[in-house]
């Protein structure tokens, strides 16, 4: 059992929507991101009923023996608010929207840091007596120094995180003599105040909340079911099985892993091998983003480059692909079968 080598697949799901073509903070599609699996504090969701949700939850089959067993992988990226401080010559500080040092311009942001919680060798006939674990991943802060041509400390980015609490369910409800049921729920139980939320409650929500979060189910001696193509004789318990905030899909090259996706993905989805890398937009062609990409003028690019290091690999892995790199993106033809001749 490995869950891990379905991780390619699984961080295009952690960073979808990270940010978006023209990768710009200044553009529209870029002011409110982070808009899929995102696990929002349950006051927070009470505030602005029918806007988020504060839990996720998934259930899939699972063919078993008497030595079967799962693991469990819990993902999600974690907000972090980057700042910048600017020093004058006597030492002072002061928080500024924006801070140039020897050619180049430090400015706030919303970077996000992956966050992981695993359990592994969970038996599923024990499983019919709800295994819960809460999760807490604490509140931070770190900061690093900006320095000047003389080397002198001209300024600093603060980066800070606020703390997250969580409750992850796994439980295993016996359908018939060899299959179970598998639910995973994830809840977030963080605290959070709506008094002090009234001006920008989602940016302020945001902090507080599990972005990107999905599940990895893997299983030793069964096999998980399909729910989008289930067996003739297991439809009915696909159909029953109850979803929220995403779908659980088979993943890698056999039927021991799931990934349950808070975005529509088909069963053993893969990463076209012709893809140089993740573009944050699944719903786009690599070859059009990219090509636009390069269409982006100078004063863009240069903001790129100063608001996120993510969005500026982006542009500087397109920037040097080479040309054969390019028309291998044009497009490639897969899966062709032949047709069976009509009968006459």
């Amino acid at each position: 059992m490995n869950i891990e080598r379905v991780q390619e697949i699984a961080d295009a799901v952690l960073y979808e929507g990270y940010m978006l073509y023209p990768y710009r903070p200044s553009s529209v599609k870029n002011q409110k991101r982070f808009n899929f699996g995102v696990l929002c504090p349950k006051a927070y969701c009470e505030m602005e009923p029918g806007s988020e949700s504060s839990f996720m939850q998934s259930e899939c089959l699972l063919k078993v023996t008497p030595e079967t067993r799962i693991a469990v992988k819990f993902r999600f990226l974690h907000l972090v608010q980057r700042s910048i401080r600017k020093y004058d010559s006597k030492g002072s500080a002061a928080f500024v929207d924006q801070l140039e040092i020897s050619g180049r311009i430090y400015q706030p942001w919303q970077e996000a840091e992956e966050r992981s919680f695993s359990c592994s060798a969970l038996d599923p006939a024990l499983l019919s007596h709800t295994y819960s674990v809460p999760l807490l991943f604490p509140a931070g802060a770190s900061r690093e120094a900006l320095r000047d041509g003389q080397g002198k400390v001209a300024g600093e980015i603060v980066r800070e995180w606020q703390s997250l609490a969580a409750l992850l369910e796994v439980r295993a409800e016996k359908c018939r003599d060899n299959v179970v049921k598998v639910r995973l729920r994830i809840e977030n139980h963080t605290g959070f105040d709506t008094d002090g939320a009234q001006q920008k409650p989602r940016e302020t929500a945001l902090r507080y909340s599990m972005i990107s979060a999905h599940a990895i189910a893997g299983v030793e001696n069964g096999v998980f079911l399909s729910l989008l193509e289930p067996p003739p004789e297991f439809e009915d318990l696909a159909h029953a099985c109850e979803n929220t905030g995403t779908w659980p899909v088979l993943v890698g090259d056999d039927a021991t892993t799931v990934l349950a996706s808070p975005i529509i993905l088909y069963d053993y989805p893969q990463i076209a091998p012709e893809s140089a890398g993740n573009l944050f937009d699944a719903t786009e062609i690599d070859e059009i983003l990219s090509l636009r990409t390069l269409t982006l003028t100078d004063s863009e690019k240069a903001e790129i480059r100063r608001s996120d290091d993510r969005a500026r690999q982006v542009l500087e892995r397109t920037e040097k692909m080479p040309h054969e790199q390019f028309m291998q993106l044009h497009g490639v033809l897969r899966g062709i079968t032949a047709l069976k001749e009509e009968e006459q």
